[in-house]
């Protein structure tokens, strides 16, 4: 059996009892008798990116990008190495139960040698190449980010999509994207398969199932088999390295793409900020339940950053009881969710009766929230919420971080590295009190955590990038002591990978 690091009893961790997780278990086990214990990314010139950094530092971090920068190889392998060579403190960097309540866990040593190994599948039985596209068909847990974190090591460009997607929006995705690789369960695979003869780019299929399927070919077999000695790719700071889809009321799904800097930096500085993180800290986040939200990936991002522990508790649909269950059973210190999402846990008629004992930190992002929430929240749990404002495009680009005065209802205050203001339709700057446009301004410098660019779609960039704001599309206003507030949406309501 497989055990990361432990945090409770080892009596409580049994076996998962899936074909996936016994795969995985031998083939860490399998590495481990190798004796792998070398690095596989080498470069005496890296330094750990994961300590926490002084908001000088932060503010030079908005002007200077490095040339070269990869997550996997420059945060997740120097924690590995860090565990490795006894500097770091045993803590798992990902936790998860299964809906029959079974756990397992793993190292950010374990999490490593998994992605390099499924980051060998992808280049060797999948026959991509660094900046190929793989689309994800697949509901938010371990495969999900293994495959991202395979992705983000060899170079390819990751598309998440919601496990809820229909015949008709995968065969959208899978044309627009020109994606060669998808990766989907059983539950999509169907699906996939009805649409794949009109999808001219499309090469390989990759199953995340016990069994198997006819053109399919199986990933958790291969992982199992694929050695675990790959080399992390050298990527630039500004290569892609994932495309998001959005849509609105109107239009067609817009393709976002964000580079390794955007969304491996910029969307998780901004994420362990916001959400005090330390290395102790045991993070789950409920934020999009098809796993295809930026801001449920830069949670994980965000806590690996800082070396805390990632947890995930798989419920086929959010129930308040279990939700509140795990808050009160399982250590979890900081937890993120939509502001609805806080006002279902109160309605829940036993909620006085349960006892967050490990809860310190409460965030909320995704759509306008209640203060009376905020309000009542604090009263029976003795915790604020602090609420957070951003976009696909743009990551958290509003915030209340502790230690600031907690306004319910507001959507904080700008974070680094945006310089957020509300303007007229003219551009111009309005005072506070003044409802207008919220904009990032982005001349003379741009932020280093805006997207990139919308992929085939040159009219909406066009509009924003050649004058001094990027136009969130929402309406706001700054209150006297700078913090915004939303008013409502501009034109389209724009909603985040539906």
């Amino acid at each position: 059996m497989c055990r990361g690091f432990f945090l409770l009893p080892k009596n409580t961790l049994q076996p998962s009892g899936t074909v996936m997780m016994s795969y995985l278990c031998r083939a860490l086990a399998s590495v481990r008798s190798l004796g792998l214990s070398r690095r596989l990314c080498p470069d005496p010139s890296r330094k750990c990116v994961s300590r926490r950094a002084p908001v000088s530092e932060l503010a030079r971090l908005s002007q200077e990008v490095p040339g070269d920068f990869n997550y996997a190889g420059d945060v997740l392998d120097e924690w590995s190495q860090m565990e490795k060579d006894g500097l770091k403190v045993p803590h798992p960097a990902l936790w998860e139960v299964n809906a029959k309540g079974v756990e397992v866990r793993w190292s950010f040593e374990e999490l490593g040698i998994l992605s390099r190994k499924a980051a060998r599948v992808l280049t060797e039985a999948g026959n991509l190449c660094q900046g190929d596209r793989v689309a994800m068909v697949l509901p938010p847990g371990l495969e999900s980010y293994l495959v991202s974190l395979a992705c983000v090591r060899t170079g390819l460009v990751f598309v998440p999509g919601s496990s809820q997607l229909t015949a008709p929006d995968i065969l959208h995705r899978l044309r627009v994207s020109e994606a060669k690789c998808v990766v989907a369960d059983d539950a999509a695979a169907p699906a996939v398969d009805s649409v794949e003869s009109r999808c001219p780019s499309l090469k390989t299929k990759l199953l995340v199932s016990d069994d198997n399927r006819g053109g399919w070919l199986n990933f958790p077999k291969l992982i199992h088999s694929a050695p675990a000695d790959h080399r992390c790719v050298r990527t630039k700071s500004r290569d892609a390295m994932a495309i998001y889809f959005t849509s609105g009321t109107a239009g067609a799904p817009k393709m976002v793409e964000h580079s390794h800097y955007s969304l491996g930096m910029g969307f998780s500085l901004a994420a362990r900020r916001w959400m005090a993180l330390e290395p102790a800290d045991v993070v789950w986040g409920l934020g999009d339940a098809s796993g295809a939200d930026p801001f449920s990936l830069s949670s994980a991002l965000g806590a690996w950053l800082q070396g805390a522990c990632l947890f995930l508790h798989h419920m086929p649909k959010i129930s308040s009881e279990t939700v509140l269950d795990a808050l009160s059973r399982f250590p979890i210190t900081t937890f993120y969710g939509r502001p609805s999402l806080y006002q279902r846990l109160l309605q829940d008629c036993n909620f006085s009766s349960y006892r967050f004992q490990s809860l310190k930190h409460c965030v909320a992002a995704g759509e306008p929230s209640k203060p009376w929430v905020n309000r009542e929240w604090k009263r029976l749990s003795h915790l604020d919420i602090y609420e957070g404002y951003g976009q696909t495009e743009t990551g958290l680009i509003c915030a209340t971080y502790k230690r600031m005065k907690v306004k319910p209802g507001s959507l904080g205050k700008p974070v680094l590295p945006y310089n957020v203001q509300i303007v007229d339709e003219n551009l111009n700057i309005l005072p506070p009190g003044e409802e207008g446009n919220i904009a990032v301004q982005t001349q003379p410098n741009r932020p280093f955590s805006l997207f990139s660019r919308y992929v085939d779609n040159l009219e909406p960039t066009a509009l924003a990038e050649p004058r001094r704001f990027y136009l969130t599309g929402d309406k706001g206003v700054m209150d006297e002591e700078g913090y915004f507030w939303f008013a409502g949406r501009a034109d389209d309501i724009i909603n985040a990978s539906e």
